[in-house]
């Protein structure tokens, strides 16, 4: 079932057409591998069934005796049918947990499909257990179930599930808060940007330590790292910060308007942070020309996962001269897209949701050069000729910023430069 949004101002934005049905995506889960990557001295302890924790375990490719920082506390056939004392049994394996990993500075209860199911109250449990474990470590609990969200929501619980604990910025102060998990040599690289900008005061959040919670306030501005944090934005919006509408850091044209877009916030004019960061857009600039020739003239088409797809379709149609097919994206908050669906523009076709079915008959009846999905959906397609991307890999890779634009356009020229061997060997 789909319905198209009409607009007034359909000259500058893109006509959406919302559609309901059956969805194809991974579970909230699957955030923790990024996020226990970045805050290293949390531990994640989902409260869920075996399949969450061969999920978890698969999708990390670490090693049982590497003692990572997730687990999974199985629950059995007793507590499933509210034989069993859920909450007792929690304790008990906290407690075994802390013991044996005196490190952790935060625990996170992680819901699941199985504890949602049965309505285990983990954020009460949490509450519970800081009370034991007061001045031990915080603890807090959020949803990694995948019954209602797509598997980026995950990271959006986690970081929402920490903003009561950030403390409160003080009167007449004015912070940068970068709001996304990004790779540490990311994070560097921003630093060094603002600092080139004159913004020296910044946080970001989440911090690869615990205890580096950022202040916040009425003289936070919010600038976000990544498009899918909706709950998070609310919650620190509730405390007095202001967002800063962006585009995202992906590619040279959005990294440099979201540079400009935080400088302006602190009275800079867009034609200072330009001849400021000349030298890293050259740079960039270059080294996107190489990647460029084996997407210019090819289309693409982006089926609903990641929530990134909108910026990757600006990115990739502006400055790697791709066509684009469709736009499709699991859920859209327009108010955190609204740089990009200006920068997107109107003749597009933008989809939120999905009904798979129909879903796929347009990639069939498009037949695009390369598909961007996810993993379940990827192997049926090259079954039937198609050249695909799987959009958790742009997850897993740092992307953001000047320096990593090449690699950001290599990850979407890669299968296309395969093809292209392929077909020569097949030929010679």
């Amino acid at each position: 079932m789909s319905q198209v949004i009409a607009r007034a101002n359909a000259d500058a934005l893109p006509d959406i057409t919302t559609e309901r049905g059956e969805r194809a995506v991974f579970c909230g889960l699957t955030s923790i591998i990024w996020l226990h990557r970045r805050i290293q001295d949390a531990f994640f302890l989902v409260v869920g069934s075996r399949t969450c924790a061969h999920l978890l375990q698969s999708a990390a490719g670490v090693m049982i005796f590497a003692e990572p920082r997730f687990a999974t506390a199985i629950l059995g056939e007793r507590d499933l049918a509210g034989m069993a004392d859920c909450h007792e049994e929690l304790d008990r394996v906290v407690s075994e947990l802390l013991a044996r990993r005196p490190d952790i500075r935060r625990l996170f209860l992680v819901g699941s499909c199985p504890s949602e199911v049965i309505k285990l109250d983990l954020a009460n449990a949490a509450a519970r257990l800081q009370g034991v474990h007061e001045n031990r470590l915080r603890i807090s609990a959020f949803s990694g179930s995948g019954i209602e969200t797509t598997f980026t929501q995950g990271e959006d619980q986690c970081l929402a599930s920490m903003v009561p604990d950030l403390p409160v910025l003080s009167e007449g102060s004015q912070r940068l808060m970068v709001v996304g998990t990004l790779a540490d040599i990311v994070e560097e690289q921003f630093r060094r940007h603002f600092a080139q900008l004159g913004i020296t005061e910044v946080d970001f959040f989440p911090a690869a330590r615990a205890d580096d919670l950022p202040p916040v306030g009425p003289g936070t501005r919010v600038l976000l790292a990544q498009p899918y944090l909706s709950d998070t934005v609310t919650a620190l919006t509730k405390r007095g910060a202001k967002l800063v509408s962006a585009p995202y850091p992906l590619g040279i044209e959005g990294t440099l308007g979201w540079f400009e877009a935080a400088a302006s916030e602190w009275g800079h004019h867009a034609e200072a942070v330009q001849e400021a960061l000349a030298i890293p857009v050259a740079r960039a600039q270059k080294s996107l020309a190489r990647v460029r020739e084996s997407l210019e003239g090819r289309s693409v088409h982006f089926l609903p996962d990641s929530q990134l797809e909108i910026p990757l379709a600006r990115f990739l149609r502006d400055e790697c001269g791709m066509s684009l097919t469709e736009i499709a994206t699991p859920y859209l908050d327009q108010t955190l897209m609204a740089d990009e669906l200006r920068r997107l523009g109107s003749g597009v076709s933008l989809v939120e949701g999905s009904d798979l079915d129909s879903a796929l008959a347009r990639v069939r009846e498009h037949r695009p050069d390369l598909t961007v999905c996810g993993m379940g959906i990827a192997n049926p397609l090259e079954a039937e000729g198609f050249r695909t991307k799987w959009s958790i890999e742009l997850i897993f890779t740092p992307i953001q910023g000047f320096d990593q634009v090449a690699d950001l356009a290599g990850l979407f020229a890669r299968p296309l430069v395969r093809e292209r061997q392929l077909e020569v060997g097949s030929w010679s």
